[in-house]
């Protein structure tokens, strides 16, 4: 009886060391971006409605896998008219196609909080690969659960034009891109 019950155990304490999933701490969390406006200035927006989490069996996130879904109706810019905008046909095409959306393929490490993340990016329907620099700003505990956190932060640049969003030349809005995305995650 005594061999079962520490068995189990060893069996228990395996299984909590598999994927461990994190969820996005949204008060604490942003998906945004950064296009340039006549080559003059930059504008930036984000997504007021997304989710986001990574799963993890390894405590330094070497193996992680990371998906975000945004809710292309929450766009916001700071000027209604290009919210507005921005969810038209010839951009993102919110009736067609309300979410933008990532998983990650791989990830490679750097340095020790460094990261390469490799996965597909799906916007306006289109599903294309890019890379993004990953940085892992560090491992806590919430102060309100004292379950752990993790901070995470995440950049990177695409072509607008590759997902079929925008027909205006790069001289009024630039083609390139910044996405730039800062997460609080916790773990479940």
């Amino acid at each position: 009886m005594k061999k079962i019950a520490i068995l189990l155990s060893i069996l228990v304490i395996s299984f909590s060391t598999f994927s461990q999933k994190w969820n996005a701490d949204k008060a604490h969390s942003k998906v945004g971006f950064t296009v340039t406006h006549l080559m003059l200035s930059e504008v930036d927006g984000n997504f007021k409605k997304f989710d986001a989490s990574v799963v993890s069996e390894k405590e330094d996130f070497s193996d992680a896998i990371f998906e975000f879904t945004a809710d292309v109706n929450s766009v916001e810019t700071g000027n209604d008219m290009r919210n507005g905008h921005l969810q038209k046909a010839d951009m993102f095409d919110a009736e067609k196609f309300p979410t933008i959306s990532f998983k990650s393929t791989s990830i490679s490490k750097v340095d020790a909080k460094k990261f390469r993340l490799n996965g597909n990016l799906t916007m306006k329907g289109v599903t294309k690969p890019v890379v993004f620099d990953l940085t892992l700003n560090g491992i806590g505990k919430s102060q309100r659960t004292q379950k752990p956190i993790a901070g995470f932060r995440l950049m990177g640049t695409i072509k607008r034009t590759d997902f079929g969003v925008g027909t205006m030349p790069s001289a009024v809005v630039s083609e390139e891109i910044e996405i730039r995305a800062v997460g609080e995650f916790g773990k479940e």
